[in-house]
């Protein structure tokens, strides 16, 4: 069986960590699973730029070259680029596979959304939803009867207890904890170290041991070009 193409959308740092993780899937298969074309990047003068040894082929309007619509992978980490890409690319790529790194220890209640992505040393245990584009980065684990929303990011070395709902477009910050039973509202910001010790609105922004709330924006903020 071919390895099927696909696109990885973002040519940055979590771009090149997302074709890594491709490149351990294929090492780990039997049959390589993917083909990896090259990068979409919609900064002007990037394309026929060289990243991890592949080419940048340009913006979205690039697809429109290729043979046949690829899969494609969100390559970066800001939860409201996801949303944004993810629309772009809407109705002109094959799919959005979601990739699990080898090492990743994911139990089998665990359910993970289109575009998912979970890379390496991550564990999530039992009757978990991970919803779709949602990023799990290096290291983190989450507990038992978490939800992770859509399009949220959580970043390297997050630790998740059980029965915790981080709400859809929430961003993690490295290294923090959320403690037991608590809920995140959508589109909400931690800090990086931060220990979520109760619930948060939506659209806020905390920080700090125990978190506290430093800012609120308006609803839609994320939208924002």
């Amino acid at each position: 069986m071919s390895a099927a193409p696909i696109v990885i959308y973002g040519a940055g740092g979590f771009a090149r960590e997302v074709l890594a993780l491709l490149r351990d899937v294929n090492r780990a298969a039997a049959d390589p699973t993917w083909d990896v074309l090259g990068f979409l990047d919609d900064a002007p003068g990037r394309r026929g730029a060289s990243v991890a040894g592949l080419p940048v082929l340009g913006g979205v309007d690039a697809l429109s070259a290729l043979a046949a619509p690829p899969h494609a992978v969100l390559g970066v980490g800001s939860p409201a680029a996801k949303l944004r890409m993810e629309a772009a690319l809407r109705g002109r790529v094959a799919g959005f596979p979601t990739l699990v790194h080898p090492n990743a220890v994911v139990s089998s209640s665990v359910r993970l959304g289109r575009g998912a992505v979970v890379t390496a040393g991550n564990i999530l245990t039992v009757d978990i939803q991970v919803g779709d584009f949602a990023t799990l980065n290096l290291a983190c684990t989450v507990g038992h009867d978490c939800v992770i929303g859509d399009y949220a990011t959580v970043a390297p070395g997050v630790n998740v207890s059980g029965s915790v709902t981080v709400g859809t477009g929430c961003d993690l910050g490295t290294g923090g904890a959320v403690l037991q039973g608590v809920r995140i509202g959508d589109w909400s910001v931690v800090g990086a170290g931060a220990v979520v010790t109760r619930d948060l609105p939506a659209d806020c922004t905390a920080v700090g041991v125990p978190a506290k709330l430093i800012k609120q924006r308006e609803p839609g903020w994320h939208l924002a070009p």
